[in-house]
């Protein structure tokens, strides 16, 4: 695939006006105009470099799509994850679909279980991760952009770190059996 930046002018004419002097000078003139600006245009094309921008170019991205869950302070790849799940998310707020890519976005992996799943209170729900690097801090950032997506009337319960694991375990077990005899002293 031929990219704008190796094109050549001269290339794009007829062999007639290839021969042309004055065709000649102005794509040798030209061509290192066009190729100039074809290294300018991946500039504006934000979006879709979001895994190659800085911090301050994330922040102000956030600002201008409205991504009101977004938190300036959590670690870059988060960043990203929010800035690409941002349009997602607008579209479904207020579902447990939107709760649960905010989940992906900070902890990597997660859903949510709702109050009539586990026998809680009414619009009570649960996030479970399986993510064991999930620190208090991290479990707080979340909190505190959550309410920004989940609907009006869901109330956040707990935050579970589920983790599993592999490990011998051995069982036994003791029975006796015998009789109770009681002597007693006669005087």
């Amino acid at each position: 695939m031929l990219e704008l930046k190796d094109v050549n002018l001269l290339d794009l004419q007829t062999s007639y006006m290839k021969q042309d002097i004055t065709t000649q000078a102005l794509c040798a003139a030209l061509t290192p105009q066009f190729q100039q600006l074809a290294d300018e245009v991946k500039a504006c094309l934000i979006y879709s470099r979001v895994d190659q921008l800085d911090n301050a170019a994330l922040d102000e991205l956030a600002w201008s799509l409205h991504i009101d869950w977004y938190d300036s302070s959590v670690p870059l790849e988060t960043k990203r994850r929010l800035v690409k799940d941002a349009i997602k998310i607008h579209r479904c707020r207020g579902t447990p679909y939107a709760v649960e890519q905010l989940i992906e976005a900070y902890f990597g992996d997660g859903y949510i279980q709702e109050w009539f799943e586990y026998g809680g209170a009414p619009y009570m729900f649960k996030v479970i991760t399986t993510n064991s690097s999930v620190t208090g801090d991290l479990a707080a950032q979340f909190t505190k952009v959550l309410d920004s997506v989940k609907n009006i009337r869901s109330h956040l319960e707990e935050i579970i770190i589920s983790l599993t694991g592999e490990m011998e375990t051995y069982f036994a077990g003791v029975m006796h059996t015998g009789d109770y005899l009681t002597l007693e002293q006669v005087v």
